[in-house]
């Protein structure tokens, strides 16, 4: 019964120290470019570093995913909001499903 307890109050030590951190030691507003710019691109890049591999393996077929993200990455460089670029992959791989 207690080795439960101490795995939950480890788990919560352990998420709870990285936010409750840097309310501590940076008292005062960040001023540097560099800095600021790399942690508004931390939840972007850590984001598309979970979800990148599993769009290979999402459709079943390599070729439909690929030609999928191609469309998708296609939309997004164009800046298209996310629900067409989230559409547009959607079709592009149920037509390359039909067509392949």
């Amino acid at each position: 019964m207690l080795k439960p307890f101490i795995a939950v109050l480890l788990m919560a030590l352990v998420t709870y120290l990285p936010r409750v951190l840097p309310l501590v030691l940076f008292r005062k507003e960040i001023k540097s470019t560099f800095i600021m710019s790399f942690l508004k691109y931390v939840p972007y890049a850590v984001l598309g570093a979970l979800t990148f591999p599993d769009i290979f393996d999402s459709t079943g077929d390599y070729m439909t995913a690929i030609i999928g993200t191609i469309v998708a990455l296609f939309l997004a460089f164009r800046e298209k909001s996310l629900v067409i670029v989230a559409v547009g992959a959607i079709i592009a791989v149920y037509v390359s499903g039909l067509v392949i």
